[in-house]
């Protein structure tokens, strides 16, 4: 088996201290002898994928350890914009280029495969882009331009799946991919995400069977105590690579390790195997040649959340999910309190790992990883304000029987309409204030392709899905988003053009790199201020997350490291810091001018 060549060009002290790791890996979780044996499939599917990688490393490429200010992931689903006799990813990438050109350098182009519910999270087939989008010419070109991310839907299948078909069917390969249980089996443990049963019954040439399903009855479990499982798994994450992503979602990670009598939530196997696809992509696709970034999909507390960077082994990034909700509710309560609270105990990632921070996404805002961050009653007023703006909540059940708020469903520029005083005239810049908080955090920002639009709820949509998630998941001609982005007077064209301004402006700013210093400075609830980078070129971040004007003194500005004068690089305006500062709702400053 030969492994080396061109585009795998790893010393031979690194390639023999990956393969003894993942031998290692594979035998902790499978023993010596079924490890051994899918360790020999994931090295020859690694020489196979070997000789047809791209070459080389893409201009616009993330590289964990070398990141830098100017990394900005879009995110959308591959047919958010369309147009008539076009491929809805052609025209993605066609907007990408005329409208973001050195505004964002990565773009998530949410599931692109066949599916049968979940808006492409139930895929039936993992080799295969939906032709309702285009094909893998249109996959590659997006990779020669952008750092292409691409989602490992690895928790579960569709049920339509053909490995599905086989467990029915009761034949090879897929028939002891899935775990079926008795009805009776005690399941009390187990950590939900849905209100959804967990067995779901299917009649299959065995009989009656009950399979393990975490999310909906159409996404199936795959059981990953088969070794075969991952071996499969490991090929479509090689195929993904060979077609040129270098980004890797890893959908709903935590719930991949089933044990009976456990939480089967962060098991340590599901750690293992994340260790596992990191060490596969490292081998590859040599981290000092062409590097793949890792990212885990996590909607958890914080504490468990970041557990997903390892010792600095496993996830390259981690989504920052306690984000969204704690900038949701400063911003409606006009409180910074529990942001800054977090802020002042958030812990650095490991070296050459980072957070991906977001406010807005595909899916809805996440209670969960705001649990002992907020205060119970503060979280409940913030779900009824957001049924007041439109929005809904989804469940998920406890292992008492009892039923609790998962999730707010809601486009975040109706989500921002208001405050708990009401609606008023300050929704465009609440709305930009909450994307400006995600720009100056530590780590990668990640905007929302419906964010930059400013899209409002889409209540038809749910009306025709019958699914809470598509209030925020609008499918929109590309003509219609050019005469609104041609209107100076809407909303779409307000955000637009101030959000790819700061983006523009971000990344001339070293002190914005995810690997530059952060550090909160608590100066009342009426602020979110730090202090990114040093020296010369730190920058001191002053946010009024009020409906009024605050002033901010001498003292506060001190307290920040300001200089005697100081210049606010987003208005190019200047300051003595002597006279104090006035701030105007919901303004964010950006601050340089220190004393050397």
């Amino acid at each position: 088996m030969n492994l080396q060549g061109p585009n795998l060009e790893v010393s031979r002290t690194g390639f023999a201290q990956r393969v003894h790791a993942l031998r290692n890996l594979l035998a902790q979780i499978y023993g010596a002898d079924a490890g051994a044996d899918v360790l020999h499939t994931i090295l020859e599917t690694i020489a196979e994928c070997r000789n047809s990688l791209p070459d080389g490393i893409r201009p616009q490429q993330l590289r964990p350890g070398r990141w830098s200010a100017e990394d900005v992931v879009l995110v959308t689903y591959g047919n958010t914009l369309s147009q008539p006799d076009e491929a809805p990813l052609a025209t993605l990438h066609r907007f990408l280029g005329s409208r973001l050109e050195g505004v964002v350098n990565a773009v998530h182009v949410l599931p692109f495969f066949p599916f049968s519910s979940d808006d492409g999270f139930s895929v039936i087939d993992f080799y295969s882009v939906d032709p309702a989008l285009g094909d893998w010419s249109d996959i590659s070109a997006l990779s020669q331009d952008f750092a292409l991310m691409a989602d490992l839907v690895i928790n579960h299948v569709s049920r339509e799946s053909l490995w599905f078909m086989d467990f029915v069917n009761d034949r090879e390969p897929g028939r002891g991919f899935f775990l079926a249980l008795e009805p009776g089996t005690d399941l009390t443990r187990v950590v939900r995400p849905r209100n959804t049963p967990l067995l779901v019954p299917i009649h299959t040439y065995r009989g009656l069977r009950h399979v393990w399903a975490t999310f909906s009855e159409d996404q199936i479990d795959l059981d990953f105590s088969q070794p075969r499982v991952l071996a499969e798994m490991v090929r479509v994450l090689c195929h993904y690579l060979r077609a040129g992503a270098r980004m890797v979602r890893l959908d709903a990670i935590a719930y991949l390790w089933k044990e009976l009598g456990t939480p089967c939530i962060h098991h340590p196997n599901t750690h293992a195997v994340v260790c596992i696809l990191r060490l596969v992509s490292e081998l590859l696709c040599p981290p000092d040649e062409d590097p793949v970034v890792l990212v885990t999909e996590t909607n958890v507390p914080h504490s468990e959340n970041v557990s997903y960077f390892g010792a600095g082994d496993e996830a390259h990034m981690v989504y920052q999910f306690s984000l969204a909700p704690l900038v949701l509710h400063a911003l409606v309560r006009g409180s910074s309190r529990y942001l800054m609270q977090w802020g002042a105990v958030l812990e650095p990632p490991p070296r050459g790992c980072t957070f991906l921070n977001f406010i807005a996404s595909h899916d809805g805002i996440g209670l969960r990883p705001a649990e002992g961050l907020v205060p119970e009653e503060d979280l409940r007023g913030l779900v009824e304000l957001m049924h007041e703006f439109g929005g809904f909540v989804s469940m998920r059940m406890l292992a008492d029987g009892t039923q609790r708020p998962y999730e707010i469903n809601i486009s975040l520029f109706d989500a921002l309409r208001g405050t708990f005083a009401g609606e008023d005239h300050w929704q465009v810049e609440r709305f930009l204030c909450s994307q400006a908080i995600a720009m100056s955090l530590q780590g990668v920002p990640a905007l929302y392709i419906h964010s930059l639009l400013a899209t409002p709820n889409d209540l038809e949509g749910v009306d025709r899905s019958g699914r809470t998630r598509s209030i925020n998941r609008r499918q929109c001609q590309l003509e219609d988003v050019d005469a609104l982005l041609g209107d100076l007077r809407t909303p779409t064209a307000r955000v637009f053009g101030a959000l790819t301004a700061l983006l523009r402006l971000r990344r001339t700013l070293p002190a914005f790199s995810p690997d530059a210093r952060q550090r909160f400075v608590p100066l009342g609830d009426s602020w979110v201020t730090l202090v990114r980078g040093d020296g010369v070129d730190a920058v001191a971040v002053v946010i009024n997350v009020t409906a009024g004007t605050k002033h901010l003194d001498a003292a506060a500005l001190g307290a920040l490291g300001c200089a005697e004068l100081v210049v606010d690089r987003i208005r190019d305006q200047a300051f003595a810091i002597v006279d104090g500062i006035d701030v105007a709702p919901y303004r964010c400053l950006w601050l340089q001018g220190y004393a050397a």
